[in-house]
């Protein structure tokens, strides 16, 4: 099954593009990709876009921040942006075929890596921070290279989560982590007052009363005022929505909006809802698009006049006289078309005038949704491959004489994927219950059917589960597991 991963590496250089160039030339390997490039002298900063399988993108990323220490000295550097470390934040995001569990996996070894090489202290945050306090990103970074230069080893909050409490010196310290796709978004007004760009970034975030899912603050950039923001989930606080608050904001102040940019990528769906938002088209969706129309058509997913084509290779395969796929991944796919159904409906009550009053409980849900179909839809491949690792163990212990290590693991592997279908469609099926009561009556048998797949993906999962346990060793992991499995049939 293939693997794609994300990483997004920001490092304190704006400047100097011989520099970034030797940055970015250390991170080429083999299963890894530059996607975009961004240098701001203003900000002094650069954010290069990585993606690559899960093998690869960890490495690279190490690279990145060795050539980083090699050639940025924070005790010369001056910028607007933030900064603690020569590379100063590293982050995983998941894209395909991998969970978010696994880029925090990808993150510890790259901040244990960071410190055995270069001698650079490491913090973990977002999804990867092992104190709570510091998955907020700001929360670490406070006083930036100079604060933590000064602290790190006599302030016992300061201690870094991976190497001694002393700080690189002249690469400073590096964040790592693990998190959902993120979206950089500043708006320029038209204006020089930073302090009135600093007001609108107070009112726009999260954590001073703003909107949720935003973090925002205000900058001097190219001689405009510069509202600078994170949308870490753009799904439920849209673009479109943080444009139009910052418009609102700035009038007061009489300014303007004067452009926006995006920092990075942004994933297309961000687009189609802002131009939903912009437009107001009724029942939007994203298949009216031609080019998203034309793609689905040529790769199988729809076919003219139906809708067998797509599903017609997975229902052969099934029916093919071979171990793989089998009922695990028959269970995944009844989660993933539940996690569907529960979107669908939502999604076509959200917005709507008679359902208003549930907006933020119909965004959270589709959310979730979304995400949880994503997982269940990787554990279709996930759960066959699982299998073939655990025949490939067997022969190979066959061979050798000695692999009950690895017949283990991979035991342990194929029971825990089965294990995560049954949590996941668990959760889909609670959040289908949610929605009963706050959709369109006319689409219950939608729900029906989503809560019933739910609970046959359940019930398959644990089938694939229990089969599984009977051939481990390892009583405390077997005990644990059934616990779970005994919880989730309940």
């Amino acid at each position: 099954m293939s693997t794609l991963v994300e990483c997004v590496p920001n490092f304190s250089e704006g400047r100097d593009k011989a520099k970034v160039d030797a940055i970015v030339e250390a991170m080429k390997m083999p299963g890894v990709y530059l996607l975009d490039r961004e240098m701001d002298a203003d900000h002094n900063r650069c954010v290069i876009t990585l993606v690559g399988d899960r093998e690869s993108i960890g490495e690279a990323a190490i690279r990145g921040v060795g050539k980083a220490a090699e050639l940025i000295d924070l005790t010369q550097h001056t910028g607007a942006h933030p900064r603690m470390g020569a590379a100063d934040v590293v982050p995983f995001i998941p894209i395909e075929g991998v969970t978010l569990e696994d880029c925090v996996a990808i993150s510890r070894k790259v901040g244990e890596e960071i410190w055995k090489r270069y001698q650079i202290p490491v913090y973990f945050y977002e999804a990867a921070a092992q104190i709570p306090e510091r998955q907020n990103l700001e929360n670490i970074r406070r006083g930036q290279f100079e604060g933590i230069r000064a602290e790190i080893a006599t302030h016992p909050a300061r201690k870094p989560d991976v190497g001694d409490a002393r700080i690189h010196p002249t690469a400073g310290a590096t964040v790592v982590g693990a998190r959902k796709f993120l979206v950089a978004y500043n708006v320029f007004l038209n204006t020089p007052d930073v302090d009135i760009a600093k007001k609108i970034a107070k009112a726009v975030r999260f954590s001073s009363g703003g909107l949720r899912f935003v973090k925002g603050a205000g900058f001097l950039v190219r001689g405009q005022a510069q509202v600078s923001m994170n949308l870490t989930d753009a799904d439920q606080t849209p673009v479109a929505r943080v444009f139009e608050y910052v418009k609102r904001e700035a009038a007061r102040y009489g300014v303007a909006p004067a452009s926006s940019e995006i920092v990075g990528l942004i994933p297309k769906k961000a687009i189609e809802d802002a131009a939903e938002w912009f437009l107001q088209v009724e029942n939007f969706d994203s298949s009216l698009i031609l080019e998203n129309r034309l793609a689905a058509v040529m790769t199988g997913k729809m076919a003219v006049g139906g809708l067998r084509a797509g599903i017609e290779p997975f229902i052969e395969n099934l029916a093919a006289p071979t171990a793989t796929p089998g009922g695990g991944s028959a269970a995944a796919a009844a989660g993933a078309m539940a996690a569907a159904l529960g979107h669908m409906v939502a999604s076509m009550s959200r917005g709507k005038k008679a359902y208003l009053q549930y907006e933020r409980e119909l965004s959270d849900a589709i959310a979730r949704l979304s995400q949880l179909r994503e997982e269940l839809k990787s554990a279709v491949d996930a759960d066959a491959q699982s299998y073939n690792d655990v025949v490939k163990a067997y022969k190979t212990a066959k061979e050798s004489g000695d692999g009950s290590g690895a017949i283990n693991l991979a035991l342990k592997n194929a029971t825990s994927i089965p294990l995560g279908v049954a949590e996941r469609s668990k959760q889909v099926a609670a959040l289908i219950e949610t929605l009963k009561p706050i959709t369109n009556p006319k689409m219950a048998s939608d729900l029906t059917v989503g809560a019933a797949l739910a609970k046959a993906a359940i019930a398959g999962a644990l089938a694939n589960v229990e089969i599984n346990l009977e051939s481990l060793e390892d009583a405390n992991f077997v005990a644990d597991v059934k616990k779970k499995a005994a919880t989730l049939a309940g």
